[in-house]
């Protein structure tokens, strides 16, 4: 019984909201280019605090479905709920970030084996110019998220796979919400790991500037599976 009663996980009210902001997007009574009420209207609407409308927005706008522009308001994005609705749900647990690392692997590893085979000079050159932001910002805050990102991406890039290219991009909002969690949890706040963190990127780049396809992968995959270990290491 016990055992039972420590699976019960009662919502956080932000989740709450942003179920329900998701599911008024996906209905269309909120389309795209809409803007949103402001936080103080639809703290009211929701009867909730304003901090847990804000804390919904971040979820909505790590998925991709939002967009916040500084001085005008929230706006809803164009979104292909065809492949996104059911496939990445607004709030990640846990069983959900497990199965967003299994994706990765699987994508991102042959990614990189296909970008060794298919990359260009360009390729190469924005590669490098990601790893020296990487480096210049030590990874810390919303450039860290940013450069993780765009390096991810910019290898999908250089496979030359529009269609794959296409999908991380769906996931690329979700990848994020992960790799603030690892940020949270550990990675980001120790100084030894985020030197490891800036030699695997680094490492995936010399495989792939090399053409060396196998060592890319391999590349690849050891640093997913170094990320998800730290994650879950207490799970």
């Amino acid at each position: 019984m016990a055992d039972v009663i420590k699976q019960v996980r009662t919502k956080k009210i932000y989740e709450i909201v942003a179920e329900s902001l998701t599911e008024m997007i996906k209905s269309g009574k909120y389309k795209p280019g809409d803007r949103l009420s402001s936080v103080q209207q639809l703290a009211e609407d929701f009867d909730v605090g304003r901090s847990a409308i804000r804390e919904a927005l971040s979820a909505l706008k790590a998925m991709g479905l939002i967009e916040i522009r500084q001085g005008e308001g929230t706006f809803v994005k164009k979104t292909n709920f065809d492949l996104t609705s059911d496939m990445i749900p607004a709030v990640l647990q846990k069983d959900d970030l497990r199965q967003l690392f299994e994706i990765r692997k699987l994508n991102e590893s042959g990614a990189a084996s296909l970008a060794a085979k298919n990359r260009s000079e360009e390729d190469l050159k924005q590669l490098e110019n990601i790893l020296s932001e990487m480096k210049k910002t030590n990874g810390h805050g919303e450039y860290g998220e940013k450069n993780d990102i765009d390096f991810h991406m910019a290898v999908v890039k250089a496979t030359k796979n529009d269609m794959l290219y296409k999908l991380m991009a769906t996931i690329s909002g979700t990848m994020k919400e992960s790799m603030m969690e690892a940020r949270q949890l550990f990675i980001y706040s120790n100084a030894t790991k985020m030197d490891q963190l800036y030699e695997e990127h680094f490492a995936i780049y010399m495989a792939i500037k090399a053409q060396n396809s196998s060592l890319a992968s391999e590349k690849m995959l050891e640093h997913i599976i170094g990320v998800e270990n730290e994650l879950f290491i207490e799970t």
